[in-house]
């Protein structure tokens, strides 16, 4: 099994930037894939970004493309998420999520770490 571990959220204002980082251990050879989702009081669990593990393969949700960065570490299991230009419709719980090889969906998560952009 693979375990997952975030930091890096916190309050931050409007226009300013924070690096969400993830780090996996356990067994990370079966790792395909490795997202951030997101959850706002009152909405559901949403895509923001992930990364596939070996080709290094990016997606971004629309509302988040060209202000957030995801970017992995092989060699240290890690992911980050660069968010810049936040705002506060990024007001959210983020968990990092990893997708096995052979799997379907996002199968492991992390505890989650709280971003909070003031309006």
């Amino acid at each position: 099994q693979v375990q997952l571990v975030e930091s890096g959220g916190g309050l931050v204002q409007a226009g300013g930037s924070l690096r969400l980082s993830c780090a996996a251990s356990g067994r990370t050879a079966s790792i395909y894939a490795m997202a951030w989702f997101r959850q706002a009081p009152g909405k559901e669990r949403e895509l923001v970004s992930s990364i596939r593990w070996n080709t290094g393969h990016t997606y971004y949700a629309d509302s988040v493309r060209g202000r957030f960065t995801i970017s992995k570490d092989n060699a240290k299991n890690t992911q980050s998420l660069q968010m810049n230009s936040l705002e506060p419709d990024d007001t959210a719980v983020y968990y990092c999520a990893a997708q096995s090889i052979g799997g379907t969906n996002y199968n492991t998560w992390g505890q989650g770490t709280r971003v909070t952009v003031p309006s």
